[in-house]
């Protein structure tokens, strides 16, 4: 009675294993994807700053409210995180670092601001922890943190 009681079980446990090979051979995918998607994020938000700095520099004068450093050295230090930082994530290099150090964008960039919509925090989280996925478990296979530790 009990055998017929935990075969349901065990087929259920075979199937979700089955899924667990096929889920684990596509993790260097999602990884790379997680990659790309994020920093592109901030490479975007790099280039928009560069192409008109003044207007960056006003909105680091006068919106963006960084703790503990001057407009033009905040405005300086996110616009180069943003542009630097994503390249090495696209690439898998120093993966942990560069996530890191866009996460430090990402919560400066969250708290300099008076207001924040719901929607951009939203974001903003997301990120976050798309970063945070980064950090615990690198780039994964596909990059060159990998093809340099092998």
């Amino acid at each position: 009675m009990m055998n017929n009681l935990l075969l349901p079980l065990r087929q259920a446990a075979r199937f979700d294993q089955a899924l667990s090979r096929l889920f684990n051979n596509l993790q260097p995918l999602a990884l790379l994807a997680a990659r790309l998607y994020v920093g592109w994020v901030f490479f975007a938000s790099g280039l928009t700053k560069i192409d008109d700095w003044e207007t960056t520099l006003f909105l680091f004068e006068l919106e963006y409210a960084v703790p503990l450093l001057s407009p033009e050295v905040a405005a300086w230090l996110g616009t180069a995180g943003e542009l630097i930082l994503p390249v090495l994530l696209f690439a898998g290099l120093l993966t942990r670092f560069s996530a890191l150090g866009l996460s430090v964008v990402n919560v400066v960039a969250v708290i300099s601001l008076a207001e924040i919509a719901p929607a951009a925090l939203a974001l903003h989280i997301l990120w976050g922890v798309i970063l945070g996925i980064n950090i615990l478990w690198g780039a994964g296979k596909l990059s060159l943190d990998s093809l340099l530790s092998s």
